[in-house]
This record gives C-alpha cells, structure tokens and sequence, in this order.
C-alpha cells in the first residue's frame, strides 16, 4: 500500500496555502473562564463550582470560605477534597500543590488519614510520584482507601513493580482488600504480562466473592487479555451472569483488537448492536481498533457511519480513533478529512495523522505537515519528533535529518531516549558513521534498544569489524542481546564471509534460546552468503513453520552459489505448502528463470504478477525486464541501448559508468567499432569518467571482433592504467578466434603473470597451450589452478521444457529419459551429415586423445543432449531456449546453425558471453563470440 501511493501526488481535502497539509486548525486555547454576570444572582456552593471543572472559580470560593473559618458552612477537609479531586481530574499539578500549602497553614494534614489519600490521590493523578510516596511514609495511620490510592498512583505513572511490591506489603500487614483494590492491582500484572500473578489475584476475587462484581470481572477480562490468554478472557466474559454491562462487551472486544483478533471483535461488536445496548464512546473506539488493515475497511467506514448517525458532534477520542484506523487502512485522505473536521484537536490529533503519513510511505507529506504543526504554533513533542527524524532516515535526508537534530537539542528533547535513538538510526541510515557515533555518545542513558541500533548501523555501514567489538562491549557489560542485535551481528558476519564467526553465533543464540523464526532465517541466509549450502538447508529443515522469508532465504542461497536449476524447483515445493510468494520471493524467482532462460516460467510469474495485482515499479519490474532480456525475448536489445544512451542526453541526465558499460556491450556485440572508440573518449573528455577494466576489455573485445588484433594490442599496451585480467583475457579470447598463436602465447602469460582469481581465466589459457599441443604447458597451467584451490566449473545446460528446467553435462545419462534423448540426437546428427555436410571438427577438443574419441565427445555435449530432449518435448516449430555456464565451442556452434536451417527450428542458446539466435542457418552472433 506504502510503495504503491508513496510517490503519487497526495490531494487532500483541504485547501491549503504553501502546499500544507492542513489549514487553519489549532488545539483549543487555554481554559478560559467564563465571565459571570454581574447582576446579583445566587452565589454557586463549591460543589456545584467543582463539577463544572472551573479551577479559578474554585480557589475563588476557597478562598473567600476560609477568610473567616467561623462562617464555613461544611467541615474544612471536605471543601479542600472537593477542589483537591478537580486538581486531580485537571492533571493541575501546581493549583494541587497551592492547595496542599494552604491545608498546611490552616489544618493538621498528617492527623487527617482522609485528607492526607486525598492528596496522595491527587499527586499520584498529576504525575508526582515522589509526592505521593512521601504523603504515605508520613501517614501514621492508613486505610484501604489509602493503600488503594497508592497502588493506584503506581500503576497511572507506569510503576507496576512499585504496585505489585506495595500489594505484598498491604498483605503482609494484614490490610484487608476490598474491591476497588483489584482493578489497578490487576492492571499492574497486565503491563507486567504475568499471568501467574494475574491468575492468583483471580483466585484471591473468587475466594472473597468480589469477582461477581462487574468491574472486577471487567478488570479481570482485560488482565487475561493483556497476558495473551484470550481464552480466559473468554471464558470470563461467557460466564457472566447479565450481558447488559457496556462496559464489560468494550472489554471483551478491546481484548480482541488488542491481540490482532479483528475477526472476533467485530463479530462481538454486532453482537453486542443485537442485544440493543446503547453504545458509549468507548465501544466505538474498541471497533474501530479492530478495523486495522484494508480487508476491513468497509467496515470501519460502516462504524464510521453509526457514529455520524447516533451524534453528528464527534468528541476528540473518538475522532483520534477514526483517523487512526483510515490511516492504519491506507486512507490517508479520508484521515485528513476527518482532522480538518475537528473543532477540537489535541496533541494526539496532530501525532496521530503525522504518524499516518510515517505509517504510509508519504514522507514528504509528513515532513510538509511537521512545519505546518510548528507554524500553527503546536509546540511539538517527542512523537512528533522521533517521526520526523525517523523519515529523514528513511529518505536518506542528512540535511533535514540535522534540522531537526538541531531543533531537538534547542527543545531540550535531545536527550530523551527514544529521540536519541531515532537520532542514531537516522544518521546510519544516512551513512554517516561520525554523526552516528556522536549521537549515541551524547546520549546519558541508553537502553537495549540503543545498543542494538548502534550495532545496526556499523553492520549497515559494512564497518563489520566495528559491530563485531561494540557486541563484546555489549556482553562484556551485562546489556540484554535481543534478536534485532543478533541479526546485525549475522549481516556483519556474512559480510566478512567468515564462516567461524557465523558459528559462534549460531551456538550463541541456541545457549541464549534466542532462536525465533526471524534469526532462523537469517542463519539460512548467512550460511548461503558463505557457499555452505548444506549448513544452509539443515537450517532450513530445522524450522518447523516456514513462513515465505524462509522459502526465500533458501531459493537465494541456491541463486547465489550458481545452483539456479535447484532455486525454481524448491519453488514448486514451496506451491504445495500453500505459501504465496510477495513482491521479494518473486524478485529471487525471476532471477532464478534468467539465470536459466526459462522464458515459460518468467511468464508464469508475470502472469501471477497480473493476477494478484501486484504494482509493476521499481525492484520487480526491473527484475521482469531482465527475465525477458534474459531470455533473448528482446529484439535488437543491444541497439535499443545506444538509442536509450542518445535520448538520456537530450533530457539532460548525466551518465555514469554502468550507462556507458552498457552502451560498449551494445557496440562490442553489434560491431559499432567506431562508436565504441568514440563512446570511450566522450566518457573520459565530457563526463570525466576515467575509465574501469571493464570498458577497456569491451574495447578490446570489440576490436577483436573485427580481427584487428595488432590494434587491439596497441591500445592495451598504450592504456593508461596497468591492464587488468580482464583485458588481457578479452585480448586471447580474440586470438583464439582467429587461430594468432603468436599474440594469443603474450596475453597468456601476461593473464598468468597477473594470477587471475577466475578459473575460467585458467581454462582459456589452457584451451590456448593445447590448441599448440603444448601439452606440458597445459599441465602446467592446471598444477597452478589446482594450487590456487580453484576449480573449473563443469559445463552445464539447460532447457525448458513443460514445466520444468531439465540439466544437462557433457556425455550425461542421468535424466531418466536418456536412452530415448541419445537415440533422437543421433538422428539429428546423422540428418546434419546427410543434408548439410556436417563433419565434427576436433579441433575444438583440447585433449590429448585420438580424433575418434575427440569426435565423440563432441556428440556428447550437454547444450546437443539438451536440444534432443527439447525435440521429445515440445511441439514442432516451438522455438528451443538453452542455457550453457561456459562458452559454446565452434562445433557446436555449427552443428546449431545445421539444426536451425534442416529442422526449421529457431534456437536461442545463451552461453557465458552472450546471447546467439540461430534462424535458418544464420547466427545472430555473425560467428564471433
């Protein structure tokens, strides 16, 4: 949903100056106090002035009452609990604290126990924890009002521990509870998410019989639910004897929501409009809480619409709520909308639409609205703040990302622990490594959550070695690992390709039992990064739910270490367990058909693609194009190229050093050696681009092609640069062609001198030595091969064939059809000499054996084999698609042209160097490849 609406121009339905995101709306002003008249009516009494939430109209009265204490028509400690109760609904904290001054002067405070919780009460309300404890350690007497106000005062400042250690005390000192003392005792053990704790505090409300009481067992409802036990909130909620309580049904559909359960919570919330329950805000909001992806959106419009209908004035809770759910369904306007409706808006309104935007992928939007909120005079917070930063990350904007780094540290809020780390994640995802350091070293405390992001981001940053100390570092002063650290420690060792490493991990997070499905999956990622594909799929069988991320791991690890064939078919496997592939499996699938030129099976995935739906952009079409390019399904490809190159210019975007990497393949493959001379000079003069190894050999190649080797040589040896291996091996692999021994013996040995990493490197030059019948020199040649631990990778082919990609090595009988493939090649090989003359030319065959057996293994070799099969198995004048590893040799070159033109048959073989496209006689290639 993000990516699809991300870079789309966003209409809101406002209208808006400057490109804002919204207009003219503003928190409501400070409370004003209404002006009372001054024509003589009845003074209000301090009650009724409470009630009306007026805190000047109240110290007023107060004020006047205890000018002359004789006249008070009601005791002291109840005109001080009435305003002592609105500072506390008012979250009042400083008119609390006048208050608690004035009892000081005018009575005993730590005589009165009822004076004495309501303070406690209220200090606990207003966020003063310190406070409250030092009223209670006073107290000299206290009772179950007092005890229940203090866990109560626990539990609102986020201090269940402090709740539950205060309830042992209650108990040990024999306090007995009553029911008021469950609710917060039970809301501690839910934040806690003990279950055990919650369970024998359900017992001790059995045993008294205060578990019949309706907000007990409300209480207990949400307890069982915030533990993960949904059952027992259930079961609870079953077992009620009236299902008339509102209060109880928001419970059991809350507890729903809250546990990704939106199916049943709707489903409660239409049973509960059945049973005709006039329903509250709260029951609303607990709806909308279920209505949390685009499946459900329908209904949450529905609600929507109940709302409208049962009162047309939303009030801000409700209203939050609306918006979060448009945006967690991708509804970003309809979300908009409804804030450009409020009349009153809170710091939640604005948080929550920003967060929209975040959640959404439109972090422009988000950054426009950010500047709008500070213009409108909304002093902004740390929500809103980790959000921004957080999309300055995303967007890789390090300018911004200073900004309001900057105006962090001017707002005081930069030391605050979650913008610290936001700051950290931000500049890693920036690429800045110093800014990152800094920010975590600014930092005066820092939790799990800032080591395991510091980690991240050396991984992030390829500084491996750095995220590998700041984990001893991490061990070594008792910090909790989580599996996030554990995930980064694997991407730094997969990025050193040091299997040892990936061990002690391994062995780690099994002693830790840290082994969730994310890591397991990561195991299979890393051991296939490493080329330990068996490590790779033990891990695979190890995990015991296979969720697509773990499919794809594997699929990739196979794709990485070269062993396509095996990619596609554990994707048939992966059909069968009913998992579907997304967007990322499908890029690694596609992959793995253009390894293979499996044409059939990239057009199943892009059929698969059309059907679901998926938006064709970025990553996956990219990858669906070089399926087909792959596949050779693009006509005159290479020529598109140099017309793409032409018209980047006239737009004006500058090229890099792949664009013109590309435009040399293009020239070297379609014979253009004017172009090519002429493309390489414009990169060095206009573009500044001093040449890569790469677009020299291309040169060279193209040069080559031609048969003008001495002009070859010349330019490497007149090159700027000391020629790379790649040079001189496009140079032999030119006089190879064109039978010059003398040349091809220089750049032999100068490709031997540069001790090439490559085995291919090493075939070729052996293929050269025994074309001569230097026969030691070849031996030679393999003795240093062997000793450099590299190894010549066996030729393979492959074709399409049904649904399947069958294999095929030189002179293979393993297929199971293999009696009937050898019995139609040679067939097609006594027609090719019949009919076109074909003779076996041995030449090809660097062996040291007689031309008999040199003739053989020509018949044998895989991309003939695979031709045959495709013969067996497809209709007549299907075009055949191989793939071949290694170059194609010269006579099975001309044995696919005889093939071509004899059995009216087109052909597209793709080797190591290139595409050929064989049609009635005629390669693409024009025989120089």
């Amino acid at each position: 949903m993000a990516s699809s609406i991300a870079h789309s121009h966003f209409a809101l339905p406002c209208n808006l100056p400057n490109h804002y995101v919204l207009r003219n709306s503003h928190l409501n002003p400070t409370l004003e106090i209404p002006k009372f008249p001054q024509k003589p009516i009845r003074t209000p009494s301090l009650r009724e002035v409470c009630k009306q939430a007026s805190l000047k109209q109240a110290f007023q009265i107060l004020t006047r009452l205890f000018v002359d204490q004789k006249s008070l028509p009601f005791c002291p400690e109840e005109a001080y609990s009435s305003v002592l109760e609105l500072c506390a609904s008012k979250k009042a904290l400083s008119h609390g604290q006048q208050v608690h001054a004035h009892t000081i002067k005018s009575l005993p405070v730590c005589e009165s126990v009822f004076l004495s919780t309501r303070l406690l009460f209220m200090y606990g309300k207003c966020g003063s924890l310190s406070s409250a404890e030092k009223i209670f350690d006073r107290m000299s007497g206290r009772t179950i009002f007092t005890w229940n106000a203090m866990i109560g005062a626990y539990v609102s400042n986020e201090e269940p521990f402090g709740a539950l250690n205060l309830y042992s005390e209650m108990r040990a000192s024999g306090v007995p509870l009553d029911s008021c003392t469950f609710p917060c005792i039970l809301k501690a053990c839910g934040t806690l998410n003990n279950l055990c704790c919650g369970t024998e505090i359900h017992g001790l409300a059995v045993k008294w019989g205060y578990d019949s009481i309706v907000f007990v067992a409300n209480s207990l409802i949400a307890m069982y639910a915030k533990c993960g036990d949904l059952e027992g909130a259930r079961q609870l909620f079953v077992g009620m004897t009236g299902k008339d309580d509102i209060v109880s049904w928001n419970s059991i559909i809350s507890a729903y929501a809250a546990n990704g359960q939106s199916v049943e919570a709707l489903e409660r919330f239409r049973e509960m409009q059945k049973v005709g329950l006039a329903m509250n805000t709260y029951s609303f909001v607990a709806a909308l809480q279920a209505c949390d992806d685009s499946v459900v959106v329908k209904l949450g419009m529905e609600i929507h619409a109940a709302i409208l209908r049962a009162s047309r004035d939303i009030d801000v809770y409700l209203a939050n709520a609306l918006i979060t759910m448009y945006a967690r369904c991708g509804k970003m306007i309809e979300a908009a909308r409804i804030f450009c409706a409020m009349k009153n808006k809170d710091y939640i309104s604005w948080n929550t639409l920003l967060s929209g935007f975040v959640q959404n992928g439109l972090y422009e939007e988000a950054l426009k609205f950010f500047h709008y909120m500070r213009d409108s005079g909304i002093k902004t917070d740390q929500v809103s703040l980790v959000n921004v930063i957080a999309v300055s990350g995303r967007m890789g904007n390090l300018l911004e990302g200073m900004e309001l780094h900057a105006y962090a540290i001017k707002s005081g809020f930069d030391l605050d622990l979650q913008v610290g780390n936001t700051l950290v994640d931000m500049y890693a995802k920036c690429g800045n490594v110093n800014y990152m350091c800094r920010a975590f070293d600014r930092m005066l405390d820092k939790d799990f959550v800032s080591w395991t992001t510091i980690v991240a981001g050396y991984s992030q940053s390829k500084l491996y070695f750095g995220a590998l100390e700041l984990f001893l570092k991490v061990q070594m002063e008792g910090i909790w690992v989580d599996a996030m650290m554990i995930a980064s420690i694997l991407l730094a060792c997969g990025g050193l390709k040091n299997i040892s490493y990936i061990k002690e991990i391994h062995a780690f997070i099994l002693r830790r039992g840290l082994s969730d499905l994310g890591l397991q999956n990561s195991m299979v990622t890393v051991y296939g990064e490493c080329e330990h594909i068996e490590y790779a799929k033990r891990m695979f069988g190890f995990i015991q739910t296979k969720d697509i991320v773990s499919w794809t791991s594997l699929i990739t690890c196979y794709l990485h270490n070269g062993l396509a064939n095996e990619a596609l078919e554990l994707v048939c496997f992966m059909k069968e367990t009913n998992v579907e592939p997304d967007s990322i499996a499908l890029v690694s699938i596609l992959s793995g058909a253009a390894s293979l030129s499996a044409l059939k099976k990239g057009k199943e995935v892009h059929g698969f693609l059309i059907r679901k739906g998926f938006t064709l952009e970025g990553s996956l079409a990219n990858s669906l194009v070089d399926m087909y390019a792959h596949c050779g399904a693009l006509e005159n490809s290479w020529q598109g190229s140099i017309d793409i190159f032409n018209r980047m210019k006239e737009e004006n975007i500058v090229p890099d050093h792949i664009t013109f990497l590309v435009v040399l393949y293009a020239c070297s493959h379609s014979g253009l050696i004017d172009e090519g001379q002429n493309f390489l000079e414009v990169m060095r003069r206009e573009y500044d681009l001093e040449p890569w190894p790469e677009h020299y050999a291309c040169l060279v190649d193209l040069l080559g092609r031609a048969n003008r080797l001495e002009e070859a040589y010349q330019f490497v040896e007149l090159m700027q640069i000391e020629p790379a291996a790649e040079v001189w091996c496009a140079l032999l692999g030119a006089c190879q062609v064109h039978s010059n021994k003398e040349l091809g013996q220089i750049a032999a040995r100068k490709l031997l001198e540069l001790g090439p990493d490559n085995p291919g490197n090493y075939v070729l030059v052996s293929n050269v030595f025994a074309a001569s019948q230097r026969w030691k020199d070849v031996e030679d040649v393999r003795v240093r091969m062997k000793e450099s631990g590299l190894k010549k990778n066996p030729g393979c082919s492959w074709v399409e064939v049904g649904k399947k990609v069958h294999s095929f090595k030189a002179r293979d009988k393993s297929h199971p059809q293999s009696d009937e493939i050898y019995n139609k090649l040679a067939q097609i090989t006594d027609r090719l000499k019949r009919e076109g003359d074909y003779v076996a030319q041995t030449k090809y065959v660097l062996h040291n054996v007689g031309e008999e057996q040199k003739a053989q293994i020509l018949y044998g070799h895989g991309e003939r084999l695979a031709i045959a099969y495709a013969l067996l198995g497809t209709s007549d004048r299907a075009c055949i698609r191989v793939t071949k590893n290694l170059r194609i040799c010269g006579d099975c070159h001309t044995f696919c042209k005889l093939f071509s033109k004899l059995f009216e048959r087109k052909l597209v073989v793709r080797d190591a160097n290139r595409f050929h496209h064989f049609d009635k006689g005629i390669c693409s290639c024009g025989d120089y490849w």
